[in-house]
């Protein structure tokens, strides 16, 4: 938003001409600032959500894994037990 003003002083052997210009504040780039802040937050927990769901894929796989080695143990005790 601009606004202009225009001031004209006439004396007996001169005249001045002041020309004021208003430019608009930083409203704009304000709202810019804000609006890069939160597409930084929202991906930086984007990413974190990521990172969160690979830990607990990697969790559950090493837990499967355990399970599954102590059934091959209870398989080969039980094994042993009969022989």
């Amino acid at each position: 938003m601009v606004d202009e003003r225009v001031t004209e002083t006439t004396t007996p052997h001169t005249t001045h001409t002041t020309v004021i210009e208003r430019r608009g504040g930083g409203s704009g780039m304000l709202i810019g600032l804000a609006v890069l802040l939160a597409v930084v937050i929202a991906a930086f927990f984007l990413f974190n959500q990521s990172k969160n769901e690979s830990l607990e894929t990697s969790a559950i796989t090493s837990a499967a894994k355990s399970v599954g080695d102590t059934a091959e143990k209870a398989g080969g005790a039980i094994d042993g037990a009969a022989k």
